[in-house]
This record gives C-alpha cells, structure tokens and sequence, in this order.
C-alpha cells in the first residue's frame, strides 16, 4: 500500500475472500470445488511463497456444509465458519499466531445454528439453542462449549434477534418485531437501553461496516418504499443522528412526499396475518381499476423488507401500485414463519401470496384484470406454482432465473446447491419429499389449461438455476397451454444467477420487464 507496488503472490480458484493475520504476511483463502462450486478448503499463504506451498488448514468433509474464513471485530482471532442451512459450526485461532492449530468452539449438531462475537475475555454467541427466535450467550474463550454458555438475552416468542454489533460501551442488537427491523443499544455499565426511532409504516435498517471498537457512533443503512437508501451516523450517547449519504434521484421533480406508503395484513386460508408492504404515487387515484405489481420470494428464511428503487418510480409514475408479500418461508416473522414455509410445508408459501393478492383485490386495489406478479430464483418457483394453482388470478407473471424444476435439480447431487439444501426442500429420493414436491414442482403440475401472459428471464451462465431448467419449462408451457396469451423467453448470453453486471447493464433488464408490463397495460408514454 506504500509503494504500490504489485507482489508476485498470485492464487487460483477461490471464493474472493481473503483474511489477515496480525503479521502483516499470512493469509487465510477459500477453495471453492470446480465442479459443485462449493466452498470447502480453507488454505494458509505466506507473501513472497509460489502457491503450491500454501498450506490446507481445513477441508470440509461433509458435502452439505460450505465454509468461510473471517476475523473478529477485536482483530484478536480468526474464525473459520462451516454453514448448513440449519446448522453451523465455528473455529478459532489467535491472530496473532497464525501457526496454530484451530480450536472448535461448539461442535456442530444438527439444527443448532450459532455465530460467534469477541468482547474481552469472552465470546458472544448467537444462537438458536432451545430458542427457536435466538437468544445470546456468552462463554470464556477458554471454555467455549454450549456447556458453558451463560444467557445474556433470553429468548423471545414474539422477536427474532438477527444480529448483535459490540463497541466498548454499548452492545447493539437487531431485533425484527412484526415484520419490522429494530435497532436497541444496551449500555454495558448500567444495562439501561432503548430502541432507535423509525417513523415509516414499512422500512429496512440496517447496521454496517461499524469497525470502530471504541466509538460511540453507531453506523446503519436506512430506506422505505418512500425514502432512498440513506446512511445515517448515530451518537448512542446523546441519541442524535446525522446524515451522511442519501442515494440521488436523478429527477429533479422527485420528492418522497408524492409518494404514500402503507402496511396492510391480510389474513390467510388458515388464519395467519400476512404483512403487506406497497407504495404509490398520492395524485393518482388508486382504487379500481389499477395496475398492481406484486413480488415475493418466501424461502430460505430470507426477508424481504420493504426497500426504494429509483427504477421503480418509472412504474408508480405510470399508475401502478407495487407491493411486496411477506410471504411464510421467509423470516419476516420469526423463525416458525420460516418454518412454517419449508419442506412438507412449502405449500404455505404458495397459498399465501394467492391470498395477498386477492386481499389486495378485495381492498379494491386492483382487479384480476390488471394485477401482476414477479419474482426470481426461488421466487420464480413462487411464480410457477402460483400460476398452476390461480391461472385466474393475473394479466401477467414475470419469473426471473426461476427455479421451477425442483424434483429433477434435487435428484442431481452434482448441480451446485443441491446437496446443502435438502434442509429446504427435502430430498426427493425419499419417498416423502418426493411425493410432496411433485404436488408443487413448477414443472410437474403444467396442464393443458390456459394461463397469463408470462415472461421469463435467465441467464446462460447461472450456476444456480441452470438455464436449461427455465428453457424446458416454457417448451412444456408452449405444449400444454389453451390460450393466446404471450410467452416470451429472454437467455441473456452473458450472465449469471445475478443477471448483468456494471453500472448501466442491469438497467436494460429492468426495462423489459417494465416494457412487458406497460404493453399489457397498453400505456405507450
């Protein structure tokens, strides 16, 4: 960083990341397997050696489990961390002696998740043991064991703890509460606390790139359906805040108060309140007969909270309300909202973005007439199922790099994913699963019905969802359907599971998505 120099160090097929030892000379690298693309070696380089000498400090042997390698805030230890979608295991050696051999800390057990915080002479520990929403315990370095775990913050029915952030005098937590994110700061001294204040309906907060032990400012994201993302510092003494960045909206008749955002619950076929995020623009009239987007996604216990798009205002500016369903299979409401939404209940998924929507319509929001879906990955098996189950329900459907294949992906051990996520799906070389899959697999349950005008997307490169998986399903779609509706298939040649790359790429997606909404909706300016 001196000289600006470039050394000779040069290393091979690795995730990207890369961790420091306090020698200033020693890292610590991932190894992804060529075939799987499964991250699962963990290897030791020296600066100024050839890479056939970097030494192999941990391989992981079971093919479910992936691992990474990190560092604590403290800088005092190197954590090597092997994941599974319901269980997690942690290692340890002391920064300063990158010669030394890593310590377990907890062994890993099947759904027992932790992660693993430095402060003092302890570690912190997250974890899901006999707390389904989390609870935190702490444990000496030197006996680290669940044995020896002590509760700092018990558990909760009502409130998933998502992470923690240490400084010097305050302990941080995120809390997500009704299908919101929460901020509360512990003081350490006194154990007083209090929650940071939001006063959106709907928004997303969250605490980053806080690497400052001993500050008092505590550093988060913060955005809404009506607010760009903005980042904020926070003064956890005196409670004030100051803006530091606002993304920029490149319109100058932009203004968050002409647009109005609102939270909604709608009750599912079996009694469950569904949160329901969507904004508009005010001066257009909203209730009838009007264009509305919904998305959802609903796996992987993965949240999807309410977020601005600049892109988006193209859309509200045009009529369209858009709206996201906190559907079960994310984590929007705790842990048992997950799962609740996964394996031999996945189905729930499906079932409660049918009922969003026609919650949506019955608040007079829109008609079937003028109501589309979108969503991607596994958001697009959302689609797919939804569009077997409610042909009925939409004008239109867009499954991004949609994952509608399920009983044959999970039958091919050699794809990469599959292995690790038999936890999410089951494995269909179970009787069980197999039977339960097929029931929804996307494109199992095509019939000879018609359906809504569809776009999918996806990418030749995608190592998620191949595209091949999309590809066959419209050809089996363009078999099977009754109607005249449009069917368009897009293969981007050039990308991945992410789509494209760059600043401006991306863009040119997102326009024919909206070109393939607004010709439905025959609006030409």
């Amino acid at each position: 960083l001196s000289t600006g120099n470039m050394l000779k160090d040069k290393i091979s097929n690795t995730t990207g990341s890369a961790v420091w030892a306090n020698d200033n000379k020693t890292f610590f690298y991932t190894k992804q397997d060529p075939v799987t693309l499964r991250s699962y070696q963990i290897y030791k380089h020296l600066l100024g050696t050839d890479e056939s000498e970097d030494i192999l400090v941990y391989e992981e042997q079971d093919d479910t489990f992936g691992c990474y390698v990190s560092k604590t805030k403290s800088k005092k230890y190197i954590i090597i961390g092997s994941y599974h979608t319901s269980s997690t295991e942690y290692r340890y050696i002391d920064a300063n002696h990158p010669e030394s051999d890593f310590k377990i800390i907890q062994k890993r057990e099947k759904n027992l998740e932790y992660s693993v915080y430095h402060y003092k002479e302890h570690f912190y520990i997250l974890t899901n043991y006999q707390a389904k929403n989390f609870r935190l315990m702490k444990a000496l370095i030197t006996k680290p064991a669940k044995e020896n775990w002590e509760e700092v913050i018990q558990h909760q029915n009502n409130i998933l703890i998502e992470g923690i952030d240490l400084f010097k005098d305050y302990l941080v937590v995120e809390e997500r509460k009704n299908g919101l994110m929460h901020i509360k700061v512990i003081n350490w001294k006194d154990n007083s606390e209090y929650y940071v204040d939001f006063n959106d309906p709907a928004y997303t907060v969250s605490t980053f790139a806080n690497v400052d032990f001993e500050t008092d400012q505590l550093r988060f994201n913060y955005t809404s359906l009506t607010t760009p993302g903005s980042v904020f510092d926070f003064n956890m003494k005196n409670r004030t805040r100051k803006l530091l960045k606002q993304n920029e909206v490149l319109d100058d008749d932009f203004s968050p108060d002409k647009y109005e955002s609102k939270r909604y619950y709608a009750t599912s076929r079996d009694g469950k309140k569904i949160p329901i995020s969507l904004v508009y623009k005010k001066d257009i009239q909203q209730k009838g007969n009007k264009p509305l987007l919904l998305y959802g996604y609903g796996s992987y216990g993965y949240s999807i909270d309410p977020y601005f798009s600049s892109v988006r205002l193209s859309l509200l500016n045009r009529g369209f309300t858009f709206a996201i369903a906190h559907i079960r299979g994310g984590e929007e409401l705790g842990r048992s909202w997950y799962e609740d939404g996964k394996l031999l209940k996945k189905k729930n998924t499906f079932y409660d973005f049918i009922d969003c929507a026609e919650f949506l319509i019955n608040e007079n929001y829109t008609t079937k007439e003028h109501l589309y879906a979108a969503g991607g990955s596994a958001g697009g098996l959302l689609m797919g199922a939804v569009i077997n189950m409610r042909p009925d329900l939409w004008n239109g459907v867009i499954a991004s790099v949609p994952f509608v294949d399920v009983i044959s992906t999970m039958l091919d051990e050699s794809i990469p994913l599959t292995t690790g996520e038999f936890d999410e799906w089951g494995n269909p070389k179970q009787k069980e699963y197999y039977d339960y899959i097929k029931t929804y697999s996307p494109y199992d349950n095509i019939e000879s019905k018609e359906y809504p005008n569809l776009l999918v997307t996806t990418g030749y490169w995608d190592s998620q969802v191949q595209y091949w998986e999309p590809a066959k399903w419209v050809a089996k779609l363009r078999e099977y359907k009754k109607d005249d509706n449009l069917l368009i298939m897009d293969c981007n040649m050039d990308v991945g599971h992410g789509g494209a790359s760059g600043r401006f790429k991306r863009y040119k997606e997102v326009a024919l998505e909206y070109a393939f909404l607004l010709n439905l909706e025959n609006i030409k300016e």
